[in-house]
């Protein structure tokens, strides 16, 4: 039987403002719930990424028939329907079986409009399997969330949920750093089990996706225990040591904006996941550092001056000085002359233009406060003795 808890007072609704709007529309019914994320996040006071809508049913037959709502998309597969009421949008989904027949790829959905109870038994943590009505404000707790909340812990709902699903491995990462939160023991284990028996044949996709979202919350201490824990496997076997520098802490000085690829970057291996062309040069400038002497300020200089701030980022676990040096002090300097200001000093173009330059370069290293007047004065000096 159903945990079932009534709020004493409506702080929750308050607190977002798509329930206000929900009552606004007048959509409310006895079959409408809120259901996993959002109802955890009211419970802990937390702020919620999503807003999950299901209704106990077809959902897109109960969309249909709202007074003055326009359909704005229909997902027939997924019983998932998309209105647009006084200017505002809400995704509602039907309640629905899954089932897992290519284990790590995603699930194929079974008989649309099932009951509540079976809807969130095929979800991932029992405190992401609650539900809230939007008509009473009772909660539906199947699972035993509710207590979990209390003792801050991670349950899977089933012994062969990471099978279905390797990438809840790292949601619960994220929901454990997110929450401090920790897995119960039978779900630790289960954990450990799979990450000696990986069954590479998964969604990559959605592991990126979870990934993303995990480590852009740019937490040291979840990059320590996907390391500690061996979740880095779920992308390649290799062994991979922990970095002996605070990434976070950089992150947070520096602030890059693609946060994630700073921390899976340095994996030896990440080609099975499907990276962005901007990723993938990220990753790659990166590894190309590895191979270049940082022994002056003028090599530190030109190693990292075209290089994305993540790729610069990433080797500060294996040299944190230079980067710090490059990025503290180097990194503003900039000529102001160029090709064009060459010409009309007389000196046609050669492949001397580039030494010139960086001769010029070496000088401001030295003196950063030299200016254009000054530079074009380099300039004739440096060609007068060639």
């Amino acid at each position: 039987m159903a945990s079932r808890i009534q709020f004493c007072n409506n702080q929750f609704f308050d607190y977002y403002i798509i329930f206000a709007k929900i009552n606004a529309m007048s959509i409310v019914d006895k079959n409408l719930y809120y259901i996993g994320g959002v109802v955890r996040d009211k419970i802990l006071g937390q702020p919620s990424f999503d807003i999950d809508i299901t209704y106990i049913g077809n959902a897109i037959e109960f969309a249909k028939n709202i007074p003055d709502a326009e359909i704005v998309q229909i997902n027939e597969p997924f019983g998932t329907v998309r209105i647009k009421y006084n200017n505002e949008e809400i995704d509602i989904a039907s309640t629905r079986n899954e089932t897992y027949p290519e284990k790590g790829h995603l699930p194929v959905v079974e008989n649309i409009g099932c009951s509540l109870k079976e809807d969130v038994l095929r979800r991932d943590f029992t405190i992401n399997a609650m539900a809230q009505s939007t008509l009473t404000g009772e909660i539906i707790d199947y699972t035993h969330g509710l207590d979990d909340i209390k003792t801050k812990t991670l349950r899977v709902l089933h012994d062969n949920s990471f099978i279905d699903d390797p990438t809840r491995i790292v949601r619960a990462l994220k929901f454990a750093v997110r929450f401090d939160f920790e897995l119960d023991d039978h779900t630790k284990k289960l954990q450990e089990n799979y990450l000696n028996n990986i069954n590479y044949d998964m969604s990559y996709k959605r592991l990126k996706k979870e990934l993303i979202e995990t480590f852009n919350l740019n937490s040291q201490k979840a990059f320590e225990r996907f390391v500690e824990q061996k979740i880095y496997k779920l992308i390649a076997p290799q062994e991979f040591e922990l970095p002996k520098i605070d990434i976070e802490k950089l992150i947070n000085k520096y602030l890059p904006e693609c946060i994630w690829i700073i921390y899976i970057g340095l994996l030896p291996e990440i080609s099975s996941l499907p990276l962005t062309k901007l990723e993938r040069k990220i990753v790659d400038d990166f590894n190309a550092l590895k191979t270049k002497s940082f022994n002056t300020d003028f090599e530190i200089y030109k190693n990292f001056e075209n290089l994305n701030l993540e790729s610069i980022l990433m080797f500060s676990t294996i040299d944190k000085k230079s980067v710090e040096k490059y990025l503290d002090n180097l990194r503003n300097i900039e000529l102001t002359i160029s090709g064009t200001d060459l010409q009309v000093l007389g000196i046609p173009p050669s492949a001397q233009y580039q030494k010139c330059f960086d001769y010029i370069v070496r000088k401001k290293i030295e003196n950063q406060q030299i200016g254009k007047e000054q530079e074009l004065e380099l300039a004739k000096k440096y060609f007068e003795e060639q």
